[in-house]
């Protein structure tokens, strides 16, 4: 049986796989999109601040 490590690299070397990471490095790149990922690893967090800081 495959571990899913396995799996997800695998799928990340296919095709499919190939266009989804390009679709999110586009979308990472946006300043904005940015700032909303930010906001949700600090609520994830239980932070307030975007310091990153703890």
């Amino acid at each position: 049986m495959a571990s899913p490590l396995s799996k997800i690299s695998k799928f990340l070397k296919s095709p499919q796989g190939r266009k989804l990471t390009e679709q999110a490095k586009r979308y990472a790149q946006d300043p904005r999109n940015r700032a909303k990922a930010q906001q949700m690893i600090d609520k994830l967090r239980g932070g307030k601040g975007s310091s990153g800081k703890y």
